[in-house]
């Protein structure tokens, strides 16, 4: 089958590696004019000229990103199946939306506000009780966009820099971790859940993602799995929907955001799991029966930012498992991820540290099931 991806990055070139082996063949449609996939064909269209030429050469549309214009996917619905749909873009990329989706379906978040002025921003954070998060309702990932009030005085300042007309406004949660749920929904209906991740963020980026958690009590899973399904079903979505949340000391779950892709938190799926989640989310938007989504081993994701390690004392560490996605580096960018197996946690936490002393600048490795 050939498959149309918008976007033209990392998340594209890993669902071509997926799609391969299944003969999927790909052609990616960049709007950015810095596309950076390094295989299949990539259309550069900054100006939306190309459109019908992308179209004539796939047979579907699927996207690694989902900050697109919901008019383009709509445009494109109207000639190729595309999942997910532009309902499932136009809800995720707006917080607003997302955080109304939530509330509809009784998926618990942490106290919000939304505001349109600096004036509002400050009452907002008197109301909610400092410090707050104020964040842009649309364009913000990756730590963009947002800023922490510590001060309800903090609000002018913090709405100049976001530079953004309407905010939405989220009181601190007093969380153990942060964590995720990857579930994957077929054209039938059919739903898979992969085990929860742990997720070490420092400035907003994803550090690290380990899974399956020690000490993860079933119900927390099971509880994480209803509130996604209940997602899945209401949009009708067809491919991998990621959902991250706060887990709190005692055990519940406030949802903070969700993606409608492939998420960097998954990539353990690629040497931890049966079947990747770039590999499911294909079978999915191809009709396919969905893969096995058990850990094989405790795994854990190292991102690399910024700068790259050497490959050859990477791949020294035993079950050491490196991807680069073949770009330059730069202050902030994420050049590639090293993902490490190991038979039990204690031996995963010496490789994870093993491999950090080796990543430039990569922070301090810590996991909340650690103890002293």
């Amino acid at each position: 089958m050939k498959i149309g991806v918008l976007g033209a990055g990392q998340l594209g070139r890993m669902l071509a590696l997926a799609g391969y082996p299944l003969a999927n063949r790909f052609t990616f449609l960049d709007t950015t004019g810095h596309p950076s996939v390094g295989i299949g064909d990539v259309m550069i269209d900054t100006d939306q000229r190309h459109l019908d030429s992308f179209l004539a050469s796939v047979d579907l549309v699927t996207y690694e990103f989902e900050h697109l214009p919901v008019s383009l996917v709509q445009a494109i619905e109207a000639e190729r199946p595309v999942y997910p749909s532009s309902e499932a873009i136009r809800v995720c990329q707006n917080r607003a939306e997302e955080k109304a989706l939530f509330d509809r379906l009784s998926i618990p978040t942490p106290a919000y506000r939304l505001v349109e002025s600096a004036e509002a921003l400050e009452a907002a954070a008197r109301e909610l009780g400092t410090p707050v998060v104020a964040k842009s309702v649309t364009e913000g990932y990756d730590g963009k966009g947002q800023a922490v009030l510590r001060d309800p005085t903090d609000a002018a300042e913090a709405w100049q820099r976001i530079n953004h007309p309407r905010l939405i406004v989220e009181s601190f949660v007093d969380f153990v971790r942060e964590v995720s749920i990857i579930a994957v929904r077929g054209q039938d209906g059919q739903v898979v859940f992969y085990p929860m991740a742990e997720n070490v963020h420092v400035d907003g980026i994803l550090r690290y993602s380990l899974a399956p958690m020690p000490d993860l009590d079933e119900a927390v899973q099971h509880c994480a799995d209803g509130y996604i399904r209940a997602l899945l079903d209401e949009l009708d979505y067809v491919g991998v929907l990621t959902l991250e949340l706060f887990q709190c000391a005692d055990g519940s779950l406030l949802a903070n955001e969700m993606a409608p892709r492939v998420h960097n938190s998954g990539h353990w799926t690629m040497d931890g799991a049966v079947t990747s989640q770039f590999e499911n989310h294909l079978r999915a938007i191809q009709g396919l029966p969905l893969g096995d989504t058990e850990a094989l081993a405790p795994t854990c994701m190292v991102n690399v930012i910024g700068r790259e390690p050497d490959s050859a004392e990477v791949l020294a560490i035993k079950h050491a498992h490196l991807h680069r996605y073949d770009k330059s580096e730069r202050a902030g960018r994420k050049l590639g991820h090293i993902n490490l197996v190991a038979d039990n946690h204690a031996e995963l936490l010496d490789k994870v540290r093993a491999c950090a002393a080796l990543v430039p600048d990569a922070p301090e490795v810590r996991f909340s099931f650690e103890r002293g």
